[in-house]
């Protein structure tokens, strides 16, 4: 029972910070507000997590964990660049929806200002490297490019591509250009499906 309690206690404080990340960024995100969100006693931030870059990298391994599983989910069907896009502009709308991405953005921009934090979030964004290398593996995997394409780059360009679209959401708070560049993926994605197919 304890442990339970204790578990949903943590859980609390990393969606206050979430929370507190969103609407006021990294350098608002003291203890003070996370409390001021969340409706408990600080004291609670450092006894569960030590610090406040602890309970950073716990919220973000958090969000990261369970958006990779609804990503696997969601693209263990895709067979085609026109699934792939589709079911990207669908995940990015709802991570948009959730309002925890701009969390996120908040720790990975401000991890800049610490080396060791920078160190664990970047750990933290492997496992979406490995994914997005299975994704395009599997695309090119026995179809006409599969030699022409270097699955490693090409999935670091695909992470890399998905998550600066959002730090520029920043700049285009209603996301029209994030909007227009789907738009235009799903424009392209027929035609490199035939690529893909031709012999």
């Amino acid at each position: 029972m304890e442990a339970t309690r204790g578990d949903a206690t943590r859980a609390r404080i990393v969606e206050a910070m979430l929370a507190t990340l969103a609407t006021e960024g990294f350098a608002g995100a003291s203890a003070r507000s996370i409390a001021r969100t969340g409706g408990f006693n600080q004291a609670l931030i450092y006894y569960h997590f030590g610090s406040i870059e602890n309970l950073m990298v716990a919220a973000l391994q958090h969000f990261s964990e369970r958006r990779l599983e609804r990503y696997r989910e969601a693209l263990d069907r895709v067979r085609t660049t026109v699934e792939l896009v589709d079911a990207l502009a669908a995940l990015y709308e709802q991570d948009v929806a959730g309002g925890r991405v701009a969390a996120v953005q908040e720790i990975v921009a401000g991890s800049s200002s610490s080396a060791e934090l920078r160190r664990r979030v970047a750990a933290l964004v492997d496992p979406w490297s490995a994914f997005a290398e299975e994704v395009v593996g599997g695309l090119v995997r026995g179809t006409a490019v599969e030699a022409l394409v270097p699955v490693e780059e090409a999935a670091y360009a695909l992470v890399a591509l998905y998550f600066g679209v959002e730090t520029l959401a920043h700049f285009d708070p209603e996301r029209g250009r994030a909007q227009a560049l789907f738009a235009a993926g799903s424009r392209l994605a027929p035609v490199l499906d035939a690529i893909r197919g031709s012999r």
